[in-house]
């Protein structure tokens, strides 16, 4: 049975993209640091204990996962360090890249063998990552790995074409959620919602789009 693995799947709206997904029927896999209890409930399959900023957290995803189908790989796990000018540091710097960026580009290289006709990949970026779209400025380290991130999707959407696997990237809007400190626009459920109907409807046409959840199609 092909599977569907959400990253970052403890809280927020991975948590949700879980809960929406299980409610529907597909076969969940939720990847996560740290299982809550919110997602115990759920009774889906965990692979605990992972982190996908650490090379070796990935290659445990990847033996748990080994051998199986993946229809749908949506990279949800990311960080973020708010920071202006004055308070950027390396270490916060360096932290968002490796989750944000890096993260998904190795699991993703690490589940390759999992990703087959048809299959799909979800990059949960942001409007952040947009260059044209800053207006405001700061947020240094959270900028620039959603760059990075969007520069990443595209390649892969170009690599993995020709194995007929469709990526797309997706803002999930300003959402309630912790890492946002809860100051957001959009409940975690409705930007889930949004966010899977984006994947529904994804072909290879479209692979390599970045899009908002609500469908918008967003500037580089």
């Amino acid at each position: 049975m092909a599977i569907t693995v959400v990253t970052g799947a403890n809280r927020g709206i991975g948590l949700e993209l879980v809960r929406q997904l299980a409610a529907r029927g597909a076969s969940v896999v939720a990847v996560c640091r740290t299982p809550s209890p919110e997602l115990e409930a759920l009774g889906v399959r965990i692979v605990g204990g992972i982190d996908v900023s650490d090379v070796a957290g990935i290659s445990r995803c990847a033996e748990q996962l080994a051998g199986e189908r993946l229809d749908v790989l949506i990279h949800n796990a990311g960080v973020l360090r708010w920071d202006d000018l004055s308070t950027a540091s390396a270490e916060a710097l360096v932290e968002q890249f490796r989750v944000n960026a890096l993260g998904p580009v190795l699991l993703t290289q690490a589940l390759a063998g999992s990703l087959v006709q048809g299959s799909k990949v979800a990059l949960i970026t942001s409007r952040m990552g947009s260059i044209s779209d800053n207006t405001s400025g700061a947020m240094y380290g959270y900028r620039m790995s959603k760059a990075a991130l969007n520069a990443a999707g595209m390649s892969l959407a170009r690599d993995l074409a020709g194995r007929g696997v469709a990526v797309i990237l997706l803002h999930p809007g300003h959402v309630r959620t912790e890492m946002t400190r809860n100051t957001g626009m959009v409940d975690p459920s409705e930007s889930a919602a949004g966010l899977l109907a984006r994947i529904d409807e994804l072909t290879l046409e479209r692979s390599g789009e970045f899009r908002h959840m609500n469908g918008e199609l967003l500037p580089w």
